[in-house]
């Protein structure tokens, strides 16, 4: 190669120097907007599934979920269901085919606080995946970070060797659930604990290093490094760039393609800001959890409590408009409406 390294990492792009680091996951339903960044995996949420289910481009993909739905028949909230789980798997299918690694699909957040429904809903969309002809290995199942998802993970990663993505985390004692679930990745997130922060207190404005939610990921970092787990810390909804930089050398960090577009335009040095080694060194000490210790720990911390309850309903809400969207394709026409 030629230049010197310092020249040579002059020119290279902040997303270039974070991918020596930390591997980069695209947070997007639109897979049109992954070519342009070579992400290693992709994640999606029923959020983004109904942005991008609303868009001309894939108008194809949703056709197909509401045929399927009806193919299989029953009532119309089944039929609606099936369309549902279908057209998930179609955009995580047509992600797949755009990233060598694996795609995050999340199951009804509704079902947050029903284990045996999580279990079900997701060994369908397994299933689903795998009539596709797209084996478990590329695929994790996002769930909802309560007590009764964080069970469910356990019992989808041990019995069924399915793995998990556990998200809306925002609490200390959600990940270290997590950690003890033996769950394969975590999403704790940043942006949102940033928001909480800045509505609920006299300050406004942060400095990366010093950002709430940067804060709490890096704390997690360093308490599944120094005690060995396993679980794969991915640092996710992020506000700005300087979230992102701050966390640089994190496992994993999922980042939307307009944060990973501004990442591209900058070319300034990037540092690791995460490591093992410096984890080895945290004053951190051991925690264990029971459901009882659990649910205190996390009620202690309002923030967490707030914004799980607040994800989980936006989660759904943006269901109901999916489901609402698919009904009027479905059945708008036999209705004569």
């Amino acid at each position: 190669m030629s230049g010197s390294p310092v020249k040579r990492q002059r020119m290279e792009n902040a997303l270039d120097q974070l991918k020596q680091v930390t591997t980069v996951v695209a947070d997007t339903g639109d897979f049109h907007a992954i070519d342009e960044y070579k992400p290693q995996d992709a994640t999606t949420n029923p959020s983004l599934i109904l942005a991008a289910a609303q868009m001309p481009a894939y108008q194809e993909l949703v056709e197909e979920a509401v045929a399927y739905g009806r193919k299989l028949g029953g009532s119309q909230e089944e039929q609606i269901t099936n369309a549902i789980d279908k057209l998930f798997v179609l955009f995580g299918a047509e992600i797949l085919k755009k990233i060598p690694g694996r795609v995050s699909t999340e199951v009804d957040a509704r079902l947050s606080f029903d284990k045996d429904a999580m279990v079900a809903r997701a060994r369908r969309l397994i299933e689903l995946y795998k009539e596709a002809g797209i084996s478990k290995e590329r695929i994790l199942i996002k769930l909802s970070s309560t007590w009764e998802g964080i069970q469910a993970g356990k019992e989808l990663e041990e019995r069924h060797g399915i793995r998990c993505n556990m998200t809306l985390l925002f609490s200390f004692a959600q990940a270290v659930a997590c950690a003890e679930a033996g769950v394969t990745l975590i999403s704790p997130f940043v942006g949102r604990i940033l928001d909480w922060h800045v509505a609920n207190t006299d300050k406004k404005s942060y400095e990366p290093q010093e950002d709430p939610g940067v804060r709490s990921v890096t704390k997690i970092y360093n308490y599944y490094k120094k005690f060995g787990y396993k679980t794969i810390v991915m640092g996710a909804s992020f506000r700005n760039t300087g979230e992102i930089k701050a966390l640089a050398g994190c496992d994993f960090l999922t980042i939307s393609p307009q944060l990973l577009g501004e990442l591209v335009k900058d070319h300034s040095k990037l540092a690791p800001a995460l490591s093992a080694k410096a984890a080895q060194a945290s004053d951190l000490e051991k925690i264990e959890l029971d459901e009882k210790a659990f649910r205190w720990l996390h009620n202690e911390d309002r923030m967490a409590v707030e914004k799980l309850s607040d994800g989980i309903r936006r989660f759904a809400a943006d269901a109901v408009k999916l489901e609402r969207m698919l009904r009027e394709r479905m059945f708008s026409a036999e209705n004569g409406k």
